[in-house]
């Protein structure tokens, strides 16, 4: 069992084999899941294509995206419960669905770190410049990438020294985006009330949270968008084996994060639609973060490098806090036998998972400048793709909670919604959104960069390549070690359920 990978002690002088146990507690936990998401970074990207699609429902699209985050969420809940290994969705995956499922789920989580490590480092250089007024140096590529990749360098290292260091940096960064995020909103709220806003303000309406007041294709579309807003938040379950309280806190850490974000976003959404209006931020959409690099001077006046700054910390948290699941999910495949066995090196030092973190920052890094070298909309392009690893993973790990579970799904009606019905309809709704993301982006026309690979969105045709190596890779690794697919499905075990139980009614 994972728990028992986690807590066994190795002979003096051999190398370690665990992750340090109780390195951190809850509260750090949830912060690094809020982190994980980049909330301030996440809502400069979005906000402007939702409102493109939606209007002022932009609100009510973030609410609706959060149901199916909140069942998955759930879902991350209960299985880490029974099996506390940093590797997550691929360890549960592999538990209920068998071995090949369980390697894809595990692939694509390491994917999607790769695909946007890169991408949030270079947003926290260029607001940063912005913040610090040093717009020539934010303009030049070579300065930027250079940068970025020291941010990436720098962050990684953190990552390795030690997960309480990497916790207490998300603690500073937190705290200074929250605040930032919430000045800029009591600024906006407050100029639109007096009628001192510099755009076309709206007075707010309760009717703004209704998804479906834009209609059903506008919906899907936003829903695409907002999945990717609240993405990351199990970070602070893949810090399992490291958390106090590992069987629940992580998983408490995973759901108040929704929670938390849902909150945030509602209240940014509401100043940002009220101060601007639709049509600027419409007309705006395709200028993605830069969106509130305009919005914070409009709003803050000669103060607009708060908002900067407030973007700046949130991708810099977010850069280190997405290495964590992307080297703990390839640190758990390792050492079940599903990658080279290097992968599941520990530093002796700091019970970190050294190789894989390191591992994962130096492709990240030559996928950062081998996209950049295309052009900056093949960039993001490469991040479109996200929704699809996205929707892929999270349907995989809710669709894996009742099947493991299965046997105990009827014991209570508790059961029956929070551990089976719950994360199925999760996985339906992502399975769905899966599907029509796949259909918007077959059409070259909807990607950034607007040309056509093969006939087909290059947002679409990254996420087959990805989907593709990671399947030859996987039938390559079978056939040169076939010890992971031995594995053979099962289902919770009783006495864990049990235990927690009696724990519960004690």
């Amino acid at each position: 069992m994972a728990q028992e990978v986690a807590g066994g002690t190795p002979p003096a002088g051999s190398p370690p084999t665990s992750l340090k146990a109780n390195a951190i507690g809850f509260l750090d936990a949830l912060v690094i899941g809020l982190n994980s998401t980049s909330p301030a970074y996440s809502l400069a990207a979005v906000i402007g294509p939702i409102v493109a699609l939606v209007g002022v429902y932009a609100p009510g699209v973030m609410l609706a995206s959060f149901v199916p985050m909140l069942l998955i969420a759930s879902a991350f809940y209960y299985l880490n419960k029974v099996d506390q290994d940093c590797g997550t969705t691929f360890s549960w995956v592999t538990r209920a669905m068998g071995p090949w499922a369980g390697w894809l789920g595990g692939w694509a989580i390491t994917m999607t770190g790769v695909l946007v490590i890169g991408s949030l480092a270079d947003v926290a250089v260029n607001f940063g410049l912005l913040a610090v007024g040093l717009d020539s140096w934010a303009a030049n590529e070579l300065v930027r990438q250079g940068l970025t990749v020291l941010v990436i360098l720098v962050m990684t290292a953190i990552c390795v020294i030690g997960t309480e260091l990497s916790a207490h940096l998300q603690d500073v960064l937190i705290l200074a985006q929250v605040f930032f995020l919430l000045a800029f909103a009591a600024v906006a709220i407050y100029r639109v009330y007096t009628d001192s806003s510099s755009l076309d303000e709206i007075k707010p309406a309760i009717d703004w949270l209704n998804p479906f007041g834009a209609g059903g294709a506008a919906l899907t579309g936003g829903l695409l968008l907002g999945v990717f807003m609240y993405w990351g938040w199990e970070s602070a379950v893949n810090l399992t084996e490291e958390v106090e309280n590992s069987a629940t806190a992580p998983g408490k850490a995973g759901l108040w994060s929704t929670v938390i974000l849902l909150v945030t976003y509602l209240s940014v959404g509401f100043a940002v639609v009220a101060y601007a209006g639709t049509a600027f931020l419409a007309e705006n959409a395709d200028e993605e973060e830069a969106v509130f690099a305009v919005l914070a001077h409009e709003v803050m006046g000669g103060w607009d490098w708060v908002v900067l700054l407030s973007v700046c910390t949130s991708a810099l948290a977010s850069t280190q806090t997405t290495i964590i699941p992307a080297s703990r999910t390839a640190l758990s495949m390792a050492r079940r036998h599903a990658l080279p066995a290097k992968l599941a090196h520990i530093n002796p030092r700091f019970r970190t998972p050294e190789v894989s973190t390191w591992w994962v920052a130096g492709i990240a890094i030559a996928w950062y400048l081998v996209v950049n070298q295309i052009s900056e909309n093949a960039l993001f392009d490469s991040l479109t793709a996200l929704s699809l690893l996205i929707a892929f993973y999270y349907a995989l790990t809710g669709l894996a909670c009742a099947i493991y579970y299965r046997r105990h799904l009827t014991e209570s009606l508790h059961n029956l919604f929070f551990i089976g019905i719950g994360p199925v309809v999760g996985a339906g709704l992502l399975a769905w959104l899966l599907v029509e993301s796949i259909g918007d982006m077959s059409n070259p026309a909807n990607s950034y960069s607007g040309v056509s690979w093969f006939g087909l969105g290059p947002p679409l045709v990254i996420g087959i390549g990805i989907a593709l190596v990671g399947v030859l890779f996987m039938c390559y690794w079978r056939l040169r070690s076939g010890l992971f697919w031995t594995e053979r499905r099962g289902v919770v075990d009783p006495a864990l359920v049990d235990h927690r139980r009696s724990a519960k009614e004690g």
